[in-house]
């Protein structure tokens, strides 16, 4: 049975991109777009892991992480969390929270797809 990945990114183009990427390599994808209900997102898949946006409608990718680290049924899931802004003290804040991956987009579709294949084997 194929693996989930829960996608919770806005971006429409960046979204389809990786979902597209996954989907070939053999990955169920799932996909949500909004920060204040990405939890009930998560509840409803059960993925096996999470590729997180850091800036999302409504609610950050970080206090997402944040509530992921602090349930216990999600305190291990890997989550690898993307964004535009490449700077030092979101990746501090990421690894704080304890973020599994962080990586800045633009990212190359071999960079992604080693990247989930790496998490999802930990």
């Amino acid at each position: 049975m194929a693996k989930t990945v829960l996608l919770i990114e806005d971006e429409p183009n960046i979204v389809e991109a990786i979902r597209f990427l996954l989907a070939r390599d053999g990955w169920r994808v799932e996909t949500h777009g909004r920060g204040d209900t990405a939890m009930d997102a998560v509840a409803k898949h059960q993925p096996d892991l999470i590729v997180l946006d850091v800036m999302l409608p409504k609610r950050s990718g970080f206090d997402i992480l944040r509530d992921l680290r602090a349930a216990e049924d999600t305190r291990h899931l890997p989550v690898m969390m993307l964004t535009a802004r490449g700077q030092s003290k979101d990746r501090e804040m990421a690894e704080q929270y304890g973020v599994s991956r962080f990586m800045t987009k633009p990212f190359s579709n071999t960079e992604m797809l080693d990247a989930v294949r790496e998490l999802a084997e930990a």
